[in-house]
């Protein structure tokens, strides 16, 4: 039998957002089945995942050039027109003749000549009002300019977006694809400078980090391992104890060390909670919101696995992530229970409760892609109602100097500080011991953005 012939990454990557829809459809599922049909398979993922996080901009430049609506294109030519716009504007050392001539082939074979010719006039016509495909960002030139780092860009010849000096939020919604409102409130929280940045580390492909499972091995160990294997790593700055940067794409459950447990993946910034909590060997510890695991894993690490540690959540089909996570790394101090048996009573009170709260992943949009075309004020006021009633339940599970690590994986207020205070002033038992609020950012070691409140009981 003869074998199938592969497919290239650009075709997989325009019938993966033809499937895609960013209000009810995630795209890595529909990701990984079809991924299979071409030997590029990262390259798909970086296709499919640089064109949702850029969308906004993609489609206003599709509309601006070929004086049509997107929602009026033919679903499979507006796919394939998307990762040719996506790679013309982010992805400047791709060669021209390359991106437009396999976009006009994916046409034909979503349709005929007359496709075929849109296609192309759409692309051309793009490219007749490209100045340059990398340029560095200029004040006098911000308004032709869409930004992929925070040093380079695609310049146009005509302004495609508001004035920054006019309104900065609108200048900074138009330019990274994010919601209006969204932008308003980081401007408004950080000033227009610091909202830059983070939309920029929003949009970012972001790198991948490791944590070292220290009741394993260590860094240098680990180190070694992977250079033996070839696989590139470097190790994280100080501050970031026991974290490596992985350097190129990876398929993380093939490298070495990852059946023997000597590592898991995790983020900069989602790596300082634990750290913040500096939980002691002998206490015992309730981790309420545990799926998948990562930050159960990293209790049991940093007591030397001399805690007693319970770990549970509501949602029971997660619930089994976190024990294979616990099994694989090793961490003997870890109890997984069902959420009913914490409710009445197992295992309680405890000297500290890990409270990573459901959020709206605002900090995580690099990673998190389809958020930004989901997330809305009326969500993140419904998610404050939950992250509330979850704090109160907390406080009842502690003994009388017990703590709570209150964290979210978000950088707005209202299901961060603002909401702290307001559990502080209903609570008086409580005092805010630490806070630290971490920004998403796109330079050096990158990180997303996070949130971390120590409340103790007095």
């Amino acid at each position: 039998m003869s074998k199938p012939t592969s497919k290239s990454a650009r075709l997989v990557a325009a019938e993966v957002l033809r499937r895609f829809d960013s209000q009810r459809v995630h795209a890595g599922p529909i990701l990984e089945r079809l991924s299979a049909q071409t030997e590029e398979r990262q390259r798909a993922t970086d296709l499919v995942y640089g064109t949702i996080r850029n969308l906004g901009a993609i489609d206003s430049v599709i509309e601006r050039f070929s004086g049509r609506p997107v929602a009026r294109i033919d679903q499979a030519l507006r796919a394939v027109i998307r990762v040719g716009v996506y790679e013309l504007v982010y992805s400047p050392h791709t060669p021209v003749h390359s991106i437009v001539n396999e976009a006009v082939n994916s046409a034909r074979q979503a349709g005929g000549r007359k496709q075929t010719g849109f296609v192309n006039a759409v692309l051309r016509g793009i490219l007749r009002h490209i100045v340059t495909r990398d340029a560095e960002p200029c004040e006098s030139d911000a308004v032709r300019t869409l930004l992929r780092s925070p040093g380079a860009g695609c310049r146009f010849d005509v302004d495609l977006l508001p004035d920054p000096k006019a309104n900065a939020a609108a200048h900074l919604s138009a330019c990274f694809s994010m919601p209006r409102w969204l932008v308003d409130e980081w401007v408004a929280q950080f000033g227009a400078e610091r909202a830059r940045h983070i939309c920029l580390a929003s949009t970012r492909r972001p790198s991948i980090y490791i944590r070292v499972n220290t009741l394993r091995t260590d860094a240098a160990q680990l180190l070694g391992r992977l250079h033996d294997a070839g696989v590139r790593a470097e190790v994280a700055p100080p501050d970031e104890a026991g974290m490596l940067r992985l350097i190129g794409p990876q398929a993380i459950a093939q490298l070495p060390g990852f059946a023997e447990g000597w590592f898991t993946v995790q983020d900069l910034a989602a790596s300082r909670v634990v750290r913040a909590l500096d939980p002691q060997p002998g206490w015992a510890i309730l981790d309420l919101c545990a799926a998948p695991g990562t930050k159960t894993t990293q209790l049991a690490e940093r007591t030397h696995d001399a805690a007693r540690i319970v770990a549970t959540d509501v949602n029971a089909e997660r619930l089994t992530k976190v024990a294979e996570n616990v099994s694989r790394l090793g961490s003997d101090s870890v109890t997984v229970v069902p959420f009913a048996e914490i409710e009445r009573g197992r295992g309680g009170p405890f000297d500290a409760v890990l409270l990573d709260v459901p959020c709206s992943n605002t900090g995580v949009l690099a990673r998190r892609i389809e958020v930004r075309h989901r997330v809305t004020r009326d969500a993140v006021a419904e998610l404050a109602g939950i992250q509330r009633a979850l704090l109160v339940k907390a406080a009842a599970l502690l003994k009388d100097d017990g703590r709570i690590c209150y964290s979210t994986c978000s950088i707005q207020e209202a299901e961060n500080g603002r909401l702290v205070r307001q559990f502080l002033a209903t609570d008086t038992r409580f005092a805010l011991a630490r806070e630290e609020l971490t920004l998403p950012s796109a330079e050096g070691f990158d990180r997303d953005g996070a949130y971390v409140a120590i409340l103790q009981r007095k």
